[in-house]
């Protein structure tokens, strides 16, 4: 069985690499989120352990770009952070589990285990709300019977906003889930983005999909033909 390790602390990366080879693993490791990624793509691995805070990409970002090019490895992730949001995000964005630093070495080789018995998840669902359909694995979006064409962050956008549809979701939030980590950009990219997006999912079509939230934000909803966006 071959696991990659994506970890930046070279120290639990080195731990995680003795240990696991010792259990009969073949185990590569990576640095950095870019290399992560890399080498997730590259080759078939039985299972990824994925740390969350990486330089060059972020963990949500390499799990998210590997999801979206079809591939399927269980990923496993590692934070330091302790809390709800962080390990939902994790979820939403395709992981299969999920432990906070510091673990038992023992207790993650049973999640790995356990994963392996269970193997790569199936292709995830289409999202939709109302007509709007977004396949994340066929990388294509529809409304109705209509193709929409968008760009690679257009798309990004949209498919951050419907696993989110009816949530509130700051302009910072919407940075950090869409944009890789060490992008500069502001929130203002997000109104420019927001823009495009309302222009080729509802503009034509009558349909008011994206909501402004006053001094917080925006909100996919249902939005029905006639209905303000502001």
């Amino acid at each position: 069985m071959r696991i990659l390790v994506v970890e930046d602390e070279r120290g639990l990366a080195d731990t995680l690499e003795k240990g696991l080879t010792a259990e009969g693993f073949t185990v590569d490791v990576a640095h950095t989120g870019t290399d992560g990624l890399w080498a997730a793509t590259e080759t078939d691995y039985d299972v990824v352990i994925l740390d969350i805070m990486l330089p060059g990409l972020s963990g949500y970002r390499v799990l998210e770009q590997l999801r979206e090019r079809g591939r399927w490895t269980p990923v496993l992730m590692l934070t330091a952070k302790d809390g709800e949001y962080d390990e939902a995000d994790a979820f939403d964005l395709g992981a299969d589990d999920y432990l906070t630093k510091p673990f038992s070495f023992v207790v993650l080789l049973a999640r790995l285990r356990a994963l392996l018995r269970r193997g790569a998840p199936k292709r995830p669902t289409v999202l939709t709300v109302g007509d709007l359909r977004l396949d994340p694995a066929a990388r294509t979006v529809h409304r109705g019977e209509t193709p929409i064409e968008l760009t690679a962050r257009e798309f990004g956008l949209l498919e951050f906003l419907l696993r989110r549809a009816g949530q509130a979701l700051t302009k910072m939030e919407i940075v950090h889930h869409v944009w890789d980590a060490n992008a500069d950009v502001d929130a203002n990219a997000v109104e420019v983005y927001v823009g495009y997006l309302r222009r080729k999912i509802d503009a034509p079509f009558g349909t008011h999909t994206i909501e402004t939230l006053r001094g917080v934000g925006y909100r996919l909803i249902d939005g029905q033909p006639g209905a303000p966006n502001a």
